[in-house]
């Protein structure tokens, strides 16, 4: 028999705060367990016993159908029945989870049920964000660990609850989240490796960009704003996990422990952080559909409030110049990476409260209203390709159809950050800024390229950040769009 943590018999809940707190001890005792196992393997201390320890789980039992608030896209579920989810990282997502488990509790009036699951949690995920301990086993130790301990199983981390695809088996029951657990785990940790900070400084709102140049200005202005001693934002974070505190508040525990990376990750990550995680992230995802589709298929289990994409473009018709705006409100698929999740006749709509408060911020940034604002700004369809050198097909290929689309503007990243936000529920828009006109001979040369970069890339970022703040005082839930639930949609948003 495996060696397992002492056994938490199942609980019923009338309170969420109680609820959260006994899941936080399930999954504290399972992974303190794991912990203590593997540093005596890795020591060589180990009795050889197997070691294993669940996820906590949250369940539901309703026989009725929710009378819950119909302005609200989530908190309820699809109606009677027996619905269930694990849950990993309570600490870190403990005010996302008091959030959910009292909306159920108000529209359904049923207790919450809190349990240990029989999803084993893998010992990788069982460590703490500084845990190397694997490190110094050798290759037959590390062999030895799958006889030990559970590893990973890709089996349990697919997507075919966010997908639509997942079919309840005899006496399963309905899912009451996007992601399991292991799903979630999987993600956490390879936030880390590709942005080389650890998911606790994500913030709720979180911005993509597809040049250098913004996060270089988004590094000049987190270290001005820590300048403040009076700003609202709370502390700065770099790859490497190094936190800069604003001006006059007290050290905490911790905050010595980042330092810079040899090297930057594959895709960079900074963290203005504000109460609440109400700040902004802002992630250099690179060029490339591939890279826009795999951090947002990463971002996307923190459950953010929103995500925008702020970059360059070129520009398809002539009467734009470079500098000019792009507000997407339609997206024209040719990037691929999503066809199989998600079918390219699913339609990708706008969302109507992060498009008014883009419109707002270009209008407050530029001082430009009404007639005025068509000058800079334009809206309508845009195209995210693979193909970086779509220039040199045939006219009768890639530019008639851009035409057809009537599209205005085409990049490689905006249809996927947007396409994976309705696929996952998380609000999306994008605001790209002209940088050139291949079509009509205006082509990036590198004097004028440096020249416009210099011109625009703060505009265009002090827009996004503008758009932000719009954002956030919305009321509490109306981000989450009716727009973006399916049939039977899970409860939690």
């Amino acid at each position: 028999m495996p060696s397992l943590p002492l056994f938490i018999a199942p609980t019923r809940h009338d309170d969420a705060d109680a609820a959260l707190a006994q899941v936080q001890r399930i999954y504290r005792d399972g992974v303190e367990h794991l912990r203590t196992a593997l540093q005596r393997f890795v020591s060589g201390t180990d009795d050889g016993q197997a070691v294993r320890a669940f996820y906590p789980f949250v369940r539901v039992r309703t026989d009725t159908v929710a009378r819950a608030d119909s302005r609200l896209s989530y908190g309820f579920v699809a109606g009677p029945g027996t619905f269930e989810t694990t849950i990993t990282r309570p600490d870190l997502f403990a005010s996302y989870l008091r959030e959910q488990f009292r909306l159920l509790l108000q529209n359904h009036g049923v207790a919450l049920e809190v349990g240990t699951s029989g999803q084993p949690i893998p010992v990788h995920f069982s460590l703490a964000d500084n845990d190397h301990l694997e490190g110094s086993l050798s290759a037959e130790r590390r062999l030895l660990m799958r006889d030990r301990f559970d590893l990973p199983d890709l089996a349990a981390m697919d997507d075919s609850i966010a997908n639509g695809t997942w079919h309840r088996r005899a006496g399963e029951p309905e899912p009451l989240s996007l992601f399991t657990a292991p799903r979630t785990d999987y993600s956490l940790h390879r936030l880390r490796h590709y942005t080389g900070t650890v998911p606790d400084h994500f913030q709720n709102f979180v911005l993509f960009t597809n040049y250098q140049f913004y996060i270089d200005e988004f590094i000049r202005l987190g270290h001005a704003l820590m300048a403040d001693p009076a700003g609202d934002y709370e502390a700065f974070v770099e790859p490497g996990n190094v936190l800069t505190r604003r001006a006059g508040s007290p050290p905490q525990p911790g905050d010595e422990a980042g330092a810079p990376p040899p090297r930057l990750p594959q895709m960079p990550a900074y963290h203005l952080k504000r109460a609440g995680h109400s700040g902004i992230t802002m992630v250099n995802i690179g060029v490339g559909p591939a890279n826009a589709k795999t951090i947002t298929d990463h971002v996307a289990v923190l459950r953010p409030h929103a995500w925008l994409m702020l970059g360059h473009c070129a520009g398809l018709r002539n009467s734009q110049q470079l500098g000019d705006y792009v507000l997407a409100h339609a997206y024209m698929r040719e990037d691929h990476v999503l066809d199989e999740d998600l079918p390219l006749w699913v339609p990708v709509p706008a969302l109507a409260e992060v498009q008014l408060a883009l419109e707002q911020a270009v209008a407050e940034v530029t001082q430009l209203s009404g007639y005025e604002l068509k000058r800079v700004l334009r809206t309508g369809t845009v195209v995210s390709t693979d193909n970086r050198n779509w220039e040199l097909l045939p006219a009768s290929g890639p530019e008639r159809r851009f035409s057809q689309s009537r599209a205005v503007a085409l990049d490689m990243e905006s249809a996927t950050i947007a396409a994976n936000g309705f696929r996952f529920r998380v609000p999306y828009g994008t605001l790209l800024c002209v940088s050139d006109k291949p079509l009509h001979g205006e082509i990036k040369l590198p004097g004028m390229a440096n020249h416009f970069y210099r011109e625009r890339v703060d505009q265009h970022l002090r827009i996004g950040m503008r758009a932000v703040e719009l954002l956030r005082q919305e009321r509490p839930g109306s981000l989450h769009s009716r727009k973006l639930r399916s049939f039977a949609e899970v409860a939690f948003q």
